[in-house]
Formats: structure tokens, sequence, C-alpha cells
């Protein structure tokens, strides 16, 4: 499920576009932003599909070993531990991963060197070797070695990198999000139900998308109010002197304030902290809560921030 901060910065990011390009692009913008966001379940589908790729180039290894013209011992009893893991089994073949990924013509076709590199370097490890050399295996420790495979080769596997980042400049976030519902998806797998439980990006859709487009749309609506607002308790600050980080993160935690009743106050400022500590200036944080506070406080006051239930009128 994807979290609020991610769809925060999601829209950070689109609104960062917006108001640095024409501003009648607003439409255009918005579409990205939800494309944006669904191809985050093609990378997502995408690491998964990896499992397959490691699986079968595994399997290659064992057939050109009995190939050899002249094949030792150590050859002819490759052992087929790794290839016949349940849990890797599962991620390999899972009929509604295959759906998913036919769906949204995601493949690894084409990236065979790159793919046997991630593979040589895991077969080296020194986790693969222990595995393969365990008297017998459990589940547990099936497991445990495809977590590490994702984990510590997958996750890390510098090419890998490289190639997301010529996909999208904000590969990192979308990576980061991809990566913590792969690591979900090994924890849940369950061979003995014959399929995977992929994570869904939301478990409201509509619901987030409510939240995505109504953030977007009304921080656009509100921007000019709320920058004159930012600007009058900013002292010794002109508007154009305040960060454009800063200023777009305060435009978006004004709006959030007031359009979502159901969002703690507190809970809206310490998420835009976060964030602006990840997208701003080291200062920014201790600016950002300044100038919110006030704001927050005068707001309440006047009417324009109203919550509903129980314990966040004051929260």
């Amino acid at each position: 499920m994807l979290n609020r901060r991610y769809l925060r910065i999601k829209v950070y990011q689109s609104l960062y576009a917006y108001w640095q390009s024409d501003s009648s692009n607003a439409a255009r913008i918005e579409k990205e932003l939800f494309l944006s966001i669904e191809r985050t379940f093609d990378l997502y589908v995408g690491l998964l599909m990896l499992f397959g790729e490691m699986r079968r180039l595994a399997e290659q290894r064992i057939e050109d070993r009995l190939k050899k013209h002249l094949p030792t011992a150590e050859d002819l009893s490759a052992s087929r531990r790794f290839v016949d893991n349940p849990v890797l089994v599962l991620l390999s073949e899972g009929p509604r991963l295959q759906a998913d990924a036919d769906k949204r013509r995601v493949s690894w076709g084409g990236h065979n060197e790159m793919l046997s590199k991630l593979y040589k370097q895991f077969e080296s490890s020194e986790a693969f070797k222990a595995y393969m050399a365990l008297p017998t295996t459990t589940p547990k420790k099936d497991q445990a070695i495809i977590a590490d495979l994702f984990l510590e080769h997958i996750a890390n596997y510098e090419q890998l990198h490289d190639h997301y980042e010529a996909k999208s400049i904000y590969w990192l976030e979308d990576l980061d999000l991809a990566c913590s519902l792969v690591k979900r998806t090994i924890e849940e797998v369950r061979p003995a139900e014959g399929d995977l439980s992929l994570n869904d990006l939301t478990r409201e859709p509509a619901e987030e998308q409510s939240f995505v487009s109504t953030l977007y749309r009304r921080a656009i609506d509100q921007g000019e109010e709320h920058e004159a607002a930012i600007a009058a308790r900013a002292s010794n600050w002109e508007s154009d002197r305040i960060a454009i980080t800063d200023m777009i993160l305060m435009k978006m935690a004004l709006t959030e304030a007031r359009e979502f009743p159901e969002i703690p106050v507190k809970v809206t400022l310490n998420e835009y902290i976060e964030i602006a500590k990840a997208y701003s200036t080291p200062k920014s944080k201790n600016f950002i809560n300044g100038i919110l506070d006030k704001l927050f406080a005068e707001m309440k006051e006047n009417g324009q921030i109203r919550k509903v239930g129980r314990g966040l009128l004051e929260s």
C-alpha cells in the first residue's frame, strides 16, 4: 500500500513542475502525476520478475555443467536446491504475477548481460554458499535466502539503479517504495497457497486518488492566498527570497490542513517537516515549523481549519 508521505512527495514534485512552467499545464501535469504513481507498480512487478530471471540463470548454469565434454562428479551432481526453492518457484511461476507482467508489458528481455552479472555476484556470496551447503533446509531458511538475494544483491545492484535512473528522475523514491513492497511480498509468500498475494499500491484506490487530486488542485487554487499569508508571517523575508521548495511544502501543508478534516494538524505538520529534511536546506525544517505553527493557530481561530473525529481538534 502506498503511504501518504510517498503521495505527498509525488504531489510536491508535480507542483514544483507546475510552478516552474507555464501555468496552463495543470491538467497535463496532473495526468503525469497519476501515471508516475501507476509506474511504481510497474517497478514493483519488474523487481519481482527478477526472481524468475535468477532462477532461469541458475537452471542454465546447472545445464551447462551437465553438457560439459568431460563433466566432473561435482558437475554431474550439481545441487538444485536453489532452483527448487519453493519460495523462488512461486515467485517465478505465480500466475497472477505473470498476468500482471504481461498486462503491463514488463520484461527483462535484452538485459541478459546485466542479469548474468547479478546472478554471478549472488552465487559467489557467502550466504548462497552456506545455503547450498546445508545438510537439509527448512521453509524458514528457504525464505531467508530469497530475502538475502533481494535485500543484499538486487536492491543494491548499481547497474539496476542505473537502469531505473534512466527511466525516471524520481527513481530513488519509486525504487525505495517498490523495494519495501517486494520485501513484504517475500515475507508473505506461502508456497502451499499456489500463488502470490501481490501488494496493491492502494487498498482504497478511490480514496487515495481523491487525496492526490484534491491536494494537487486545491494547492494550485489556494496558491496565491497561501503565499501572501506565508510572506506576511515570514519576518525579514520577501516571498521571492523564500526557497521554492519551502514555499511549495508550506502551501501544500496549509491546503491539507484545510481540505482534509480527518487528518490531524500535527500529522500534517510533521509530514511536511520530514519531507523538507529530504528535499530542502538544513534550516528549512525550523523555518517551516515556525511559519506553519503561526498560520495553523490563526486558521483554527478563524474557522479555516475544521477537524472532525475525536481528538483531532487540538491535534
